[in-house]
């Protein structure tokens, strides 16, 4: 071997030195034995610490929340409107609920409570690691885990809490019975309406004592405390509804699997619904209507219903004490005074829904609900199963505005756009035949917008709103803030021009002060702030967020709309040295009737629903106060302005800021003939389309039209109540519009 072959070899054998001395390190630190010794010392070392924890954490005495305090409600100027008591609770000992009723429970929330050690540690180590990742509430605690989080801790969603339960359940299952913690827990949960125990509920959801429940009730009680508010049959949606159904099933199913339930007997059982909510002594009148809506509103922002029932909250409302009294006379004054139920049923059919909204807030500042929330318990304000009728048409006029569109010439929509007026005239460029009546079948022949707005001609907006499409409507509605109701729907298709889907008082009070906002989305709220103690407050989103549409679009509908008050349906609430714009609405067989307007400083939303006292049908309005059709600018208009003209005072702004210049609209007075307007046109009249009705028939899919003139309405002899207004001679309730089933009579 040569010197080089010795220097290779010397070289090599280096390197395997290195080699082996760099993996005997490694080997002399993670050999498999040593490993094994980690995990052995890690686990040593937790179970160390978990005994140090265990014997260091004490069972604690009953919380707060198991001796619950009153939630306080006040006024916007910190005066208290109300104080709802101590958490309605009667504890009961577990002999007195029938042991299908205690498994129903069981069955509901764990299974395996009679056998396990009363800790779930892999739903724990789960709900820890999403807690300290901040995912929020996490399901997986056994019964015990939530009896002791109910009774001896707090909601918080924390890790030292999450350890404190896991240890606490351990230890009162090792020192208490099953059946005492079995009695804890469903004494101390949540059930809603304000019922916190079995006994409450049973009473709340079916009026009777606990000793009385049958499994299917009590399998409905026990599908409730997963979400109370959204499992409230009587008052839930359809999604709500069916998650419900769908748990009580799964409850009974899991009792038969438990051999608590023969398969016989469940095959037997049928969903039993509850009765209707009943109203909480004290919180009659409108404010029970404020503290359900404000909790509503509070949950829906993240509030826990747990803790919330617990007590303890301040919650300040944006109510106006001064201006909810105005509004409550007001619908007195203008409206209830007249009614006498003894003589007339439809005077018993009549409710009215109101909400007042600061446009720059966001703010609920006054609201009428109804009767009262002890007599009539659907707040009429929020409710969203009639029809708005005609004051939908300035947000297709919006929409128009906001997408620049144009009608079937290719002309630029604005206010002082021709229309053909003539009545039942076919609307051109939709798919789907659509030929609505105006009001009483008027034909008004070549219209302009303005005009058309101030009449509420069905045919013209139906026409536009083919004209800006169907869809860009809806869209523009959604982003004003209607939504449509489940019964009636947002459907695109034209007899949407005529407002057939379904909105609450509030959802349009929150449209109109949005194009009174200058396009700042409005979304109307109840509560201003809400804390308990010093250190928890609730997470409320801004009610005025983002820009629903542009200035210019919102300014120039809001000038349209001063013309309806001016010169149009709206008449009845002009005031003296004070603008105003608004909208009438008279729906479908007169079953609603509404007026929406607004002020510079203060919107109003006034609904009028004929709904059959105790049955909750909806009815004609028409005979109401021994008078004929009720029109929005007849009772609602009345109502609006007495409240509006008793608000004005020295601070009022009188004028609209307004810039049209984007949208190039010139206000149009009620002086101008048809003969200066601009020669634009959607559509010439042709022979078929003459100012005498068509006798074409309406095309199935659109409202069936009248076959005779709808009686004008007769107005109430009493002028309006506020000393401010300027009322007309007489009111122009047969301008409101036009139609019959499904359609808008303005």
């Amino acid at each position: 071997m040569g010197r080089a072959d010795e220097r290779r070899a010397r070289q090599k054998g280096a390197r395997r030195a290195k080699k082996a001395a760099k993996q005997g390190g490694i080997r002399r630190f993670f050999t498999w034995k040593k490993v094994l010794g980690y995990f052995v010392g890690l686990g040593v070392l937790g179970v160390g610490a978990f005994a140090i924890l265990y014997f260091m954490v004490k069972v604690p005495p009953a919380n707060a929340a198991a001796q619950a305090e009153a939630n306080i409600y006040k006024y916007s100027d910190g005066s208290i409107m109300a104080k709802e008591g101590a958490v309605n609770r009667e504890s009961v000992p577990l002999s007195k609920v029938p042991k299908k009723v205690q498994h129903t429970f069981v069955a509901a929330e764990n299974k395996d409570f009679y056998t396990d050690s009363g800790v779930s540690f892999s739903g724990t180590a789960r709900g820890l690691i999403n807690t300290a990742l901040g995912r929020g509430k996490q399901g997986g605690s056994t019964i015990t885990q939530q009896f002791v989080k109910n009774y001896y801790l707090s909601q918080e969603q924390t890790v030292s809490r999450k350890l404190k339960e896991l240890v606490i359940s351990l230890k009162v299952d090792q020192d208490q019975s099953k059946d005492y913690i079995l009695q804890g827990y469903i004494n101390t949960s949540y059930y809603g309406r304000g019922a916190y125990g079995i006994q409450a509920a049973a009473r709340a959801y079916y009026n009777k004592d606990v000793e009385k429940l049958t499994v299917a009730q009590g399998a409905y009680l026990a599908a409730l405390l997963q979400a109370p508010s959204q499992y409230d049959y009587a008052t839930a949606g359809p999604i709500g509804k069916k998650l419900v159904v769908a748990r009580w099933n799964y409850i009974l199913n899991n009792m038969v699997e438990k051999d608590w339930l023969s398969k016989s007997e469940r095959d037997g059982l049928k969903f039993e619904k509850p009765i209707a909510p009943r109203p909480i002594a004290g919180l009659d009148g409108q404010t029970g209507y404020f503290i359900k809506a404000a909790k509503e509103e509070l949950f829906k922002a993240g509030v826990s219903e747990n803790e919330f029932a617990a007590g303890g909250w301040t919650v300040t409302l944006n109510a106006d004490k001064k201006k909810q009294k105005m509004l409550e006379k007001a619908v007195k004054t203008e409206l209830t005074d007249k009614l006498d139920p003894k003589k007339r049923q439809v005077d018993k059919d009549a409710q009215v829904g109101a909400i007042s909204v600061d446009p720059k807030t966001g703010g609920i500042v006054a609201m009428y609900g109804g009767a009262g929330a002890t007599k009539h318990f659907f707040n009429n304000a929020i409710r969203s199963d009639y029809q708005p009728a005609s004051t939908f048409k300035p947000l297709i006029l919006a929409s128009a505005y906001e997408n620049g569109s144009t009608t079937q010439n290719g002309s630029p929509i604005t206010s002082r756009t021709l229309y053909d007026g003539t009545s039942r005239r076919p609307v051109k460029g939709s798919d789907t035949a659509f030929a609505p009546p105006n009001e009483d079948n008027k034909s008004y022949g070549s219209i302009n917008v303005q005009k058309a707005m101030n009449k509420s001609v069905n045919s013209v907006f139906a026409q536009m709103a083919v004209d800006v499409g169907l869809s860009k409507v809806k869209n523009t509605a959604m982003d004003l803030g209607m939504v449509g109701d489940v019964k009636n729907g947002f459907d695109v298709r034209p007899a949407m021009s005529l407002g057939v889907m379904g909105a609450s008082p509030k959802e349009m009070a929150g449209v109109y002060a949005t194009l009174d906002n200058h396009g700042k989305k409005v979304t109307p709220a109840f509560v201003k702030s809400a804390e308990k103690g010093e250190d928890q407050q609730a997470d409320l989103p801004d009610p005025t967020n983002g820009q629903a549409i542009s200035r210019g679009a919102a300014d120039s509908v809001t000038q349209v709309l001063t013309g309806v008050v001016d010169d149009g349906t709206g008449q009845a609430v002009r005031t003296k040295g004070q603008e105003m714009a608004g909208k009438t609405g008279t729906s479908d067989d007169n079953k609603s009737a509404w007026f929406t307007g607004y002020t510079p400083d203060l919107v109003t939303s006034v609904g009028m629903f004929g709904e059959r006292a105790g049955k909750g049908t909806q009815v004609s309005l028409k005979g109401t106060a021994g008078g004929g059709r009720v029109n929005g600018g007849d009772f609602p208009a009345r109502i609006w302005s007495a409240y509006m003209g008793s608000t004005l005072g020295d601070k009022s702004t009188t004028k609209f800021d307004l810039d049209t210049e984007l949208n190039n609209v010139a206000p149009t007075t009620p002086s101008e003939t048809e003969s200066e307007e601009a020669p634009t046109t959607s559509a010439p009249p042709t022979e078929s389309e003459s100012p005498t009705p068509s006798k074409s028939p309406t095309p199935d899919d659109s409202p069936t039209a009248p076959t005779t003139p709808s009686t004008p309405s007769t107005p109430p002899s009493t002028p309006p109540s506020s000393p401010t207004l300027s009322p007309p001679a007489t009111l122009p309730g047969n301008e409101d519009g036009g139609g019959d089933t499904g359609q808008s009579l303005g």
